[in-house]
């Protein structure tokens, strides 16, 4: 017998009664098995946007094994409840391009999840403004472009540099493009062009510290909290929709070199939660926010 294949179902629409309803039933009349169901409806609060959100992860029987077959499954519906509908079949894994610049941890750790098998995706290639790494990516046998920018480029030279990211990303058929500490500011243009599928991490305190050597001013200033974001990347510096956060305590008897041992573990772990959670299609976007379904 012919083995069923899996598929995730994303969807987002107005909020309304009996959605659940059609599409499990439709899965059901059509023979496939629901392994997991998760649901939202955003009809809470000053802000709320009014949209439901919903992420299936099923298996289909051989007549419905191709995304053509379950979108006709689900065309009439789709159109009924103005449903924003995408369908993912798990045997084809996302293809991914990581950014690093000088500092590799991020960059490290992924490479390791993605070599032991955490990461249910593909490493096209690696990019950096700087060779530090080549050794390292090499050794995981991966692809490495050098794609230097000079001190003080500017702006032309700077989407010179981006349209050969482009390139890259385009011709490596790359779903998703991670700063894995990347520390260039991106145009508008290129922003643009990968939103949704370009994400971000960052330091994030209490105060919030810019500039150079965040983790040494926080040390100066007594901070008891550091922290990490990982977000969607807009032209909006830092300000795009927050997949993960986390926070870990640190105290006076740390060093500003421990407050920044501390600082990029956090880092790995939060990138490493949004990338994965990207790529098993867990993430949707709620206007300026993300729903996450873990």
């Amino acid at each position: 017998m012919e083995a069923m294949r899996e598929f995730v179902l994303t969807l987002a629409c107005r909020d309304t009664t009996g959605i659940v309803y059609a599409i499990s039933g439709l899965l059901y009349q059509g023979g496939c098995n629901i392994i997991d169901s998760q649901q939202f409806g955003d009809l809470q609060g000053d802000d709320a946007t009014g949209l439901f959100f919903m992420r299936v992860h099923f298996a289909a029987p051989p007549h419905l094994a191709q995304p053509a077959a379950l979108r006709t499954l689900f065309a009439h519906t789709q159109q009924q409840y103005g449903m924003e509908l995408q369908l993912y079949p798990l045997d084809e894994r996302p293809r991914l391009l990581l950014l690093v610049s000088r500092h590799g941890h991020c960059l490290n750790d992924l490479l390791f999840r993605w070599r032991s098998g955490q990461l249910a995706a593909d490493i096209a290639a690696v990019v950096s403004n700087h060779p530090d790494f080549e050794p390292l990516v090499r050794s995981c046998g991966l692809p490495f472009h050098h794609l230097p920018l000079p001190p003080g480029a500017d702006a032309d030279a700077k989407r010179a540099q981006e349209r050969e990211i482009e390139a890259l990303a385009e011709a490596g058929g790359v779903d998703l493009v991670v700063l894995a500490r990347y520390m260039q500011i991106l145009s508008p243009e290129l922003c643009a062009r990968l939103r949704g599928r370009l994400i971000n991490i960052h330091h994030s305190f209490l105060p919030s510290f810019k500039g150079a050597r965040p983790y040494d001013q926080a040390h100066a200033r007594g901070v008891k909290l550091i922290g990490a974001t990982a977000h969607y990347v807009t032209a909006d510096l830092d300000e795009g929709p927050i997949i993960e956060q986390d926070v870990q305590r640190v105290d006076h008897s740390l060093s500003a070199d421990g407050f920044t041992a501390v600082g990029r573990d956090i880092e790995c772990l939060v990138l490493a939660r949004a990338v994965r959670w990207h790529v098993e299609r867990r993430v949707l976007m709620n206007g300026h926010k993300t729903v996450v379904f873990r």
